[in-house]
């Protein structure tokens, strides 16, 4: 992937099964490459000045009259304000409607309860900068596909994602933010394997 505009102030590599945190400020923009194709990122987003305001895949889905994003779309808040916009898209199938997974998907639905999770990999990496909600927010899941049929119902294939495709944000308000690279590695969510994700923050844009 090629910066054409800005520096880049910032590049965290996120390993599979965990989460990472950043700091943006308004104007800041944030690049999330899928390293080597296929993997979903779990993504969550605060207001730094108001922690109670966090980006939300319900109101979002209100907001946008769409269960799709498209570039020029806002990422809503629980507030009905968009915190970051997204500014370009090399994949343009994501999903905003399913949770992170969390101890008891794997407890429940596989009996495994000692499985890494997406719901403990962010509250973990939003710590750093002493974030630490009552409830983690659903996320946005980076490169998900979850296919509907006309009727409704859904069926998740594999990721359309391939090694160094991206998503590129731009930050509308100071925000934190962390992904995680999604740990569901027993169905085909990300093509049935765990692999890193890929962040770029890039400053001075405007």
């Amino acid at each position: 992937m090629e910066v054409t505009t800005g520096g880049v102030k910032e590049e965290i590599f996120i390993p599979p099964y965990e989460g990472r945190s950043a700091e943006l400020s308004a104007g800041d923009e944030l690049v999330i490459i899928d390293v080597e194709g296929k993997q979903v990122g779990d993504f969550v987003c605060f207001n730094k000045h108001d922690i109670e305001e966090f980006v939300s895949p319900v109101h979002m889905r209100a907001s946008l009259s769409s269960i799709r994003l498209n570039p020029g779309d806002g990422l809503y808040s629980n507030k009905r304000r968009p915190l970051m916009e997204l500014i370009k898209d090399t994949v343009g199938k994501h999903d905003f409607f399913f949770p992170a997974c969390d101890y008891y998907r794997y407890k429940v639905d596989f009996s495994d309860d000692n499985h890494p999770n997406c719901h403990d990999n962010l509250k973990n990496a939003l710590k750093t900068y002493d974030v630490n909600p009552l409830i983690i927010p659903d996320p946005i899941n980076w490169f998900m596909n979850n296919v509907l049929d006309d009727v409704g119902d859904y069926t998740i294939q594999e990721p359309l994602s391939k090694p160094g495709d991206y998503v590129r944000l731009r930050a509308k308000e100071d925000v934190i933010i962390a992904c995680s690279t999604c740990s569901q590695d027993m169905e085909a969510v990300n093509g049935w394997r765990v692999t890193p994700l890929k962040m770029q923050i890039l400053g001075g844009v405007q």
